[in-house]
C-alpha cells in the first residue's frame, strides 16, 4: 500500500484523479476544523512556556526529525533547556504521556521518540495529547517547547511554526489527501514563521522558495557505526563490496539513493514507516554489511548482529543563524 500510494502521490498515475472527490472532503473537513479553532469554538490551549512547532504540509519523510534534534541543540547552547515532545507513534503504552531517555523501549513508546531521546542530550516526552506532553516537559524544566510533527495539532498554541518540506519530492501532485501527500494546502506556507527546504547530496532539487522566511538544510551521509560493537568507519570503507539495507522510514528509497550515491552497492528492503523490525528482517544472504537508519536502528538492538550498521543522518542549516535569531526574538532567553 505505502509504494502505491507514493508512486499515486509522485508519479503519474490515474488514481489520482480517482480519488480526487475524496480530497474536496478531505479539504472540507480540514478547514473546517481549523475554522473552528480561529474563532474559539475549538479551544486553544497556551502553556507556560514558549513553544515552537516542526512539522510538514505533506505525509511522509521530509528530514524533520534531524532539524528537531539539530535545532534542540543549537537552543541548548544559546542557554535554553529544551523540551522534545512528539505523538510516540506505533507505541503501546497503556498511559500517556511518557519521558523517554535512550534506553526505553520503542515498542513502548515509539521509535521517533527514542531516536530524540538517544541523539539528544534534552527533554523528550511521548503522547498524542501535545498538551500534556508540553506541561509533563515543562515539569521537568523545559524552558522551551519544541512540538514534532505538530503543524496540524492546533490545539497547543505556538508561537514559532516550521514546515518543512523535501526538496525533491515537494508538494508530489499538489493533491489533499488521498489523492496526494498533502495533510494542508500549500497557502498553509503562507502563514507559517519560517520554511525549511531539506536537500540531499544526490538531489536535483526540483523545489524550492524565493522568500524572506524561506531556508535550506543539507542532508548528508559520511560514516556507519557498528550497532554490536558501536565501532565507526567512513561509508568509504564498504566501497569494495555488495551491502544491503534496510528501512522502515517515510520515504525508504532517499536513504537507499544516498547510500548508493556515496558509493555503496546496496540492495534495498523498504518497510512500511514505524513498521516493527523482526530478527527475520535482517536475515540476507551473503557476507555484506546491513545498512540501517537511527530510526530504524532502536528497534533492533536487542538482537542485533555483527554485520549492522547504522547510518547516522548530518544537517547544515544554511543561514542558521539567522534562523535561530528570529526563533529567539519571539521565544526570548531563559
Amino acid at each position: 500500500m505505502d509504494s502505491w500510494l507514493q508512486r499515486v502521490w509522485y508519479g503519474r498515475s490515474r488514481w489520482a484523479a480517482a480519488l480526487w472527490p475524496l480530497s474536496l472532503l478531505f479539504r472540507a473537513i480540514s478547514a473546517l476544523r481549523r475554522w473552528g479553532f480561529s474563532v474559539g469554538v475549538l479551544r486553544r490551549i497556551r502553556v507556560s512556556k514558549p513553544v515552537v512547532v516542526i512539522g510538514n504540509i505533506t505525509v511522509g519523510g521530509t528530514g524533520k526529525t534531524p532539524l528537531v534534534i539539530w535545532l534542540a541543540e543549537e537552543l541548548r547552547w544559546r542557554g535554553h533547556r529544551p523540551g522534545i515532545i512528539t505523538r510516540g507513534y506505533g507505541g503501546s503504552s497503556p498511559s500517556w504521556p511518557k519521558e523517554v531517555n535512550a534506553s526505553s523501549h520503542a515498542a513502548v513508546v515509539g521509535d521517533e521518540a527514542v531516536l530524540l531521546a538517544t541523539r539528544g542530550k534534552t527533554i523528550v516526552i511521548a503522547g498524542p495529547d501535545r498538551v500534556a506532553a508540553a506541561e509533563a516537559a515543562i515539569k521537568l524544566g523545559a524552558t522551551v517547547i519544541l512540538s514534532d510533527d505538530g503543524l496540524q495539532h492546533y490545539r497547543l498554541r505556538r508561537d514559532f511554526e516550521i514546515a518543512v518540506l523535501d526538496g525533491k519530492r515537494g508538494v508530489g501532485n499538489g493533491y489533499l489527501l488521498p489523492a496526494g501527500p498533502l495533510r494542508e494546502s500549500t497557502r498553509r506556507l503562507d502563514s507559517v514563521d519560517a520554511v525549511i527546504v531539506t536537500q540531499r547530496a544526490d538531489d536535483n532539487v526540483a523545489y524550492s522558495l524565493s522568500r524572506p522566511r524561506s531556508f535550506t538544510a543539507r542532508n548528508e551521509i559520511r560514516d556507519a557505526w557498528s550497532l554490536t560493537t558501536r565501532e565507526i568507519r567512513p561509508l568509504s570503507r564498504f566501497a569494495d563490496a555488495n551491502h544491503h539495507a534496510i528501512a522502515g522510514i517515510g520515504h525508504p528509497e532517499a536513504f537507499f539513493d544516498g547510500l548508493r550515491h556515496a558509493g555503496l552497492r546496496v540492495d534495498g528492503r523498504a518497510l512500511p514507516d514505524h513498521a516493527a523490525i523482526r530478527p527475520e528482517d535482517l536475515q540476507f544472504a551473503g557476507t555484506g554489511a546491513i545498512f540501517m537508519t537511527e530510526k530504524d536502528a532502536v528497534k533492533c538492538r536487542a538482537f542485533a548482529n555483527d554485520r549492522c550498521w547504522v547510518v547516522p543522518l548530518h544537517v547544515e542549516v544554511a543561514e542558521g543563524d539567522r534562523l535561530l535569531e528570529a526563533i529567539l526574538r519571539v521565544i526570548g532567553t531563559p
